[in-house]
């Protein structure tokens, strides 16, 4: 168990300095027994209070990273079973498995497309995150080439999934940076354990079920390996959620170190078909996978699963936001509508995207909402008559216009008359509820 609040304040230094962003040790050292900050947001900590608090400072799932650079997937590190309760932190990384029985032209071709593809979503670029390349042959020199052929497509992080070590041995030096070892198992890990130490690459470990990976945890620890991953072994969705659920809660909730590691998870393995791997794969985003081995390249599943995968790992108390401004959607004159909205990421990308659509160039006025959508921020008072009157004058909207009008969401039509005595001489007119009607409304009512 990790020390408790005050007996970790004991070793702290007291000095009360609040550069770690607290007002006082104590609350500091409160903070640190709920491992929702880290020790090292204390710059005056000795080294000596820094071993003793070494257990009670780790995260409760250690942080494992795969690959290196600009493109690496860094899983583990949560703290919180429910992301309301605070956020999670790390987003499970999507690979795509390519198996070394695939000729080689196929191999690079399936590479390139993994890595071309990329969609954009409230103003951010989302990606696939690397490949899992398996040794389905069997044989040495093929699982080599196919790693290799793979890395040479792009640097991106790395699963090696074979249980022969000879064939893993010929394999790593292919594989760049830091790539992941699959998976050590009761019968070989021995070997593997040696390989991930000689390369100092993370090991991923595999049992039937928790007491038997808890124990192989306990041997490849000892054994000098700390950067592990779990496989359960559970591959059904009612199995995988049990087993993926109980390592979560005893990792957080019993802190029981030997499972408190990010996981690996299959959904192909589990599906009939291309859409249970999808039920699958959208269940180990919600709960609670590291590293998501796909088995199919399909753009019509990724974006789904990017997009929900984006949603869980937002931090809910943080809403994805833009700058508060006015922006201009295809080069609007003087003349040109205006319109106003919050800065919400969702409501920003879509009331935009209609306007660009329209082909009517506009002026968008973007009021500070903390992130709000726009009835939400009218209820939470973030987005009334005085806010957006003030945001009017703040950006110098009259200096840009020729006019004076000025175009509400439909949902706080209400507000119209209190913007009027805020906006003198303004014309406040009132648009459509739904960003999808924007374009009929710029084209048939704006003139």
């Amino acid at each position: 168990m990790g020390l408790s609040g005050l007996e970790i304040y004991k070793l702290l230094p007291k000095t009360n300095c609040k550069e770690c962003g607290f007002p006082t040790c104590l609350a500091f050292a409160m903070k640190l027994s709920q491992k929702s900050v880290e020790l090292a947001a204390c710059p005056y900590v000795s080294e000596e209070a820094k071993e003793k608090l070494a257990a009670s400072a780790a995260p409760p799932i250690r942080p494992v990273t795969v690959g290196a650079d600009k493109k690496k997937i860094t899983v583990g590190g949560e703290t919180v079973l429910f992301r309301h309760d605070k956020t999670f932190f790390n987003p499970p990384g999507l690979v795509v498995r390519i198996p070394d029985t695939l000729p080689a032209a196929e191999i690079t071709r399936l590479a390139q497309q993994v890595t071309g593809y990329s969609v954009e979503r409230v103003g951010l670029d989302l990606s696939l995150d690397g490949f899992a390349v398996e040794n389905a042959s069997g044989d040495a020199a093929k699982f080599a080439a196919a790693v290799e052929a793979v890395h040479a497509v792009a640097d991106w992080p790395l699963v090696l999934m074979s249980p022969n070590p000879q064939a893993m041995e010929a394999a790593l030096p292919k594989a760049g940076t830091r790539p992941l070892i699959y998976a050590a198992t009761a019968d070989n890990w021995e070997a593997l354990a040696g390989l991930a130490k000689k390369f100092k690459a993370p090991l991923a470990i595999k049992a039937d079920n928790l007491d038997d990976l808890a124990d192989l945890s306990e041997k490849v620890g000892n054994a000098g390996v700390q950067d592990i991953v779990l496989d359960p072994g559970a591959r059904g969705l009612t199995d995988s959620l049990a087993a993926l659920t109980q390592l979560r809660r005893l990792a957080l909730k019993k802190s029981f170190r030997l499972l408190g590691f990010p996981i690996i998870t299959f959904p192909g393995e589990g599906a009939v078909d291309a859409d249970e791997e999808a039920i699958l794969a959208t269940e180990f985003i919600a709960k609670y996978g590291g590293i998501i081995v796909l088995d199919r390249f399909d753009p019509a599943v990724l974006y789904p699963l990017l997009t929900l995968r984006l949603n869980i790992y937002t931090d809910p108390q943080k809403p994805i936001q833009v700058s508060p401004g006015v922006y201009e959607i295809g080069a609007p004159k003087p003349e040109s509508p205006l319109l106003v909205t919050t800065n919400f990421s969702l409501t920003y990308f879509s009331v935009a995207g209609e306007v660009e659509a329209s082909g009517v160039p506009t002026w968008l006025l973007i009021c500070d909402s903390e992130g709000m959508s726009v009835l939400t921020a009218w209820a939470a008072g973030k987005f009334d008559a005085e806010k957006i009157a003030k945001t009017v004058k703040q950006f110098g909207v009259a200096d840009k216009i020729s006019h004076k009008k000025i175009v509400l969401p439909g949902f706080v039509a209400t507000i119209s008359g209190e913007l009027e005595e805020e906006l003198p001489g303004w014309e406040i007119r009132v648009g459509p509820r739904e960003a999808v009607d924007i374009s009929g409304y710029l084209k048939n009512f704006w003139t």
